[in-house]
């Protein structure tokens, strides 16, 4: 969010996060950006201003708002770690009452805003209203703001300044496909399974097994997916088994021709996703992961690990719809 806003023109001044490993990442791309690495509930408002040099009442003041999403999605997960960081917009809130910055974003997946009887929603929105904000906010797709993925985001953005209107869509912008971020063509080199790239271009690829390996290179190339060895004892997994009709994307192949399923902190592996090369017989890479999330190829990512930078490609909001809605944010500021 931060990068792609700084891309609309806007200055960021810095941001929060717990993660020790983002550290270098962000600032590395945000530059005159503090990264303060820090538990956000036990942060106070005036440490926060003292670090940010921040003015209260700014009517040029942005706060945004990405907290973790994981408690809040769709995917079958033990919520239980997730719990921790569920009701992190309660903290928020507590910054915005006592900055009064002069607009508010807040991004995040729709379980938020599809499960309102969690309250805790309704309950921010009332906040926003209650001290003079206006708003709009709803379920968008990132693939019509220049995202190559079919990525469903709650969106909200309000105003205590200017009166908010939703995010445009442009009516004669072409949706983009997997094709126009990845491939040869695009720059990426053919590579196999377990490849590492050494460079900061991180074309770096997770291992296979040798089983895997046999099920995706009998896997249809762009979209195939495990229907293709369904019903080879060797290569069927006992779970799917007389099942074949649920999770049809995991172990699947991405489309050439279609935007991308939502690109999540495990895109690296085949296992957990429709996260297979549309041709070539891997998973994707970490840059063209990083790719389908619209980072430039320029953009450094720091981790010791391949897990750790595909979580943060993967947490990320998508650069080209944090431009699009820093440029809107200027936009709605200047009337």
């Amino acid at each position: 969010m931060s990068f792609g806003l700084s891309q609309a023109g806007i200055q960021m001044l810095g941001g929060v996060d717990n993660a020790v490993d983002c550290k270098l990442t962000y600032e590395s791309n945000v530059p005159g950006a503090k990264y303060i690495r820090h538990d956000i509930t036990r942060l106070s408002a005036p440490e926060l201003g003292r670090r940010l040099n921040l003015r209260k009442n700014d009517p040029d003041l942005i706060f945004s708002g990405c907290s973790p999403c994981q408690f809040w999605s769709k995917i079958r997960t033990d919520k239980t770690k997730s719990l921790q960081t569920a009701f992190l917009l309660r903290q928020f809130q507590r910054f915005i009452k006592y900055f009064r910055p002069g607009f508010v974003v807040v991004e995040n997946v729709p379980g938020l805003f599809r499960r309102k009887d969690n309250g805790i929603l309704v309950a921010f929105l009332d906040f926003l209203t209650s001290h003079g904000y206006n708003f709009k906010d709803g379920i968008i797709n990132a693939n019509n703001f220049g995202v190559p993925q079919n990525r469903m985001r709650y969106l909200l953005i309000a105003s205590r300044v200017s009166t908010v209107a939703p995010l445009p869509v442009d009516p004669g912008e072409r949706a983009l496909n997997v094709a126009d971020f990845i491939g040869v063509p695009n720059g990426f080199p053919e590579i196999g399974p377990g490849h590492r790239d050494e460079t900061r271009f991180q074309h770096s690829t997770a291992a296979l097994s040798e089983k895997n390996v046999r099920r995706i290179m009998v896997t249809p190339a762009s979209g195939g997916d495990r229907a293709a060895w369904a019903n080879d004892p060797e290569l069927q997994i006992n779970a799917y088994r007389g099942r074949d009709k649920i999770f049809r994307d995991v172990y699947g192949r991405m489309s050439w021709d279609k935007p991308a399923p939502t690109i999540t902190t495990r895109f690296i592996s085949l296992s957990n996703g429709r996260f297979g090369h549309p041709q070539e017989d891997r998973a994707i890479s970490v840059r063209e992961g990083a790719a389908l999330q619209t980072f430039p190829k320029d953009y450094e990512f720091h981790s010791p690990n391949l897990n750790g930078l595909a979580r943060q490609i993967g947490n990320a909001v998508p650069p080209a719809l944090a431009k699009r809605i820093g440029e809107h944010l200027i936009a709605v500021r200047n009337g």
